[in-house]
């Protein structure tokens, strides 16, 4: 909370006189709370507690002095470039590295897997402001979306992820043409090639991100690459891949699993060094494809990737593991986002400027605060062990923080497990 109101105070403010009641910390820190404890009326329940009590959990839990109305949070916010919040994920990213919590996400070469994708978090056909994408459709009719490039740290050992700085799908000054997902996550890989090169990063994506002038941005970056690839659109390397089976020139081999009962067989393919598309510039990648198949014989899985690192029967498997990796951003963060208490693409607010962009980086900033919890947090890690869904662990600090103050975050979360152990003694 301290990092959050330290950005506010340089957030652009064009208040003069009585106009400036709230301070922009206090609309920021306001907006972050709804986010964070996942309650669109937590500020309602606050400013009841306030009037009755002298108090509320919105000064003791998030710092404010006074809270806004939801007009008065959307209307100072709505100018504020969401990329005045980023530096909260760079300071909390590099606690996570300097602490070693990075380490439970690395492959077994050592290389730490960031999986980008694009994801929309609003459409209408009647909401819009400058910042929207807009499609006129062949049939009539015009709709306005806002999309983000996610960039999230997974690990092919477990389900969680850690968010990084998003990137906006937005209009381009000095661009006639309209922003894409591409582009942005263009941007994205020179913004930050710098400060997550030397960590020994791989880029994990779908086929979209395995073209050419992307993977040599990747390259250009410093960055490795997983990708998927797709035959119908890498008709040159697959051409290739054609070629050398004819005359034994692709290595296959096959692994035999069993989970639970069921028993499935692994066919892995690779080859090194094809075209990634036609011409004498192309780009040379490694390939390597996954068959899953059941003892029936039906497939259950079938995938390929082109990949920068070097291929051999001892590391294939793995590979392949961290390709797969990738779709923890559209289940273990997108899909979360949307479904799971976030409401990512529900309309908190859309404004004239960047209004629905700050408030979207403010729910991922909230996502992140919770992975966080969740690796360094014994007791909040505890709780959401025990309790049975990440909707029930909110639903209790929903209804806590609307009856009873808490001075901390600690102190309510030590309330909650507290009743959950006295809960334990008194059934037992």
């Amino acid at each position: 909370m301290a990092v959050l109101r330290a950005l506010a105070r340089d957030f652009p403010d064009n208040r003069t006189g009585k106009n400036c009641t709230y301070r922009m910390e206090d609309a920021l820190l306001g907006a972050f709370s709804v986010f964070y404890t996942q309650c669109p009326s937590f500020l309602t329940h606050q400013i009841a507690m306030s009037e009755t009590r002298g108090m509320s959990n919105a000064q003791t839990l998030f710092g404010m002095r006074d809270i806004p109305s939801d007009n008065h949070i959307r209307n100072l916010l709505d100018p504020v470039d969401p990329q005045h919040i980023y530096p909260a994920f760079e300071r909390t990213f590099n606690a996570l590295n300097d602490t070693g919590q990075l380490d439970t996400f690395r492959m077994v070469n050592g290389q730490l897997l960031i999986a980008l994708d694009g994801t929309s978090y609003h459409q209408s056909h009647a909401i819009h402001c400058p910042q929207c994408t807009v499609t006129e459709h062949k049939k009539g009719g015009t709709s306005y979306t806002h999309t983000v490039v996610t960039p999230v740290v997974v690990s092919t050992a477990h389900n969680r992820v850690i968010p990084l700085e998003p990137e906006f799908v937005t209009p381009q000054d000095g661009h006639a043409k309209q922003d894409c997902e591409s582009a942005a996550a263009h941007r994205w890989i020179t913004a930050y090639a710098e400060r997550y090169r030397h960590l020994h990063v791989t880029l994990l994506g779908d086929d979209l991100y395995s073209r050419q002038p992307m993977c040599e941005e990747m390259l250009r970056a410093g960055f490795d690459f997983i990708l998927v690839c797709k035959p119908a659109s890498h008709t040159t390397l697959y051409a290739e891949l054609e070629r050398r089976e004819h005359t034994g020139n692709v290595s296959t081999f096959s692994m035999t699993r069993r989970e639970g009962k069921k028993t499935f067989t692994d066919t892995y393919r690779f080859a090194e060094s094809l075209p990634l598309r036609a011409g004498k510039d192309a780009l040379m990648v490694n390939w390597c494809e996954l068959k899953s198949t059941s003892a029936e014989g039906k497939t259950v899985y079938h995938n390929a990737f082109a990949t920068t690192h070097t291929l051999h029967p001892g590391n294939v498997a793995e590979i392949v593991k961290a390709g797969r990796a990738r779709w923890r951003i559209e289940n273990g963060n997108n899909n979360t986002l949307k479904t799971k208490g976030y409401h990512l693409s529900h309309n908190f607010g859309h404004g004239q400027k960047y209004l629905s962009a700050t408030l979207a980086t403010l729910n991922l900033l909230a996502f992140l605060l919770h992975t966080v919890q969740e690796l360094t947090d014994f007791t909040y890690r505890t709780l959401r062990d025990r309790l049975p869904t990440r909707k029930a662990f909110f639903e209790h600090v929903r209804v806590l923080t609307q009856y009873h103050c808490f001075e901390s975050f600690s102190a309510l979360l030590e309330f909650m497990l507290s009743g959950l152990n006295r809960g334990r003694r008194d059934s037992g």
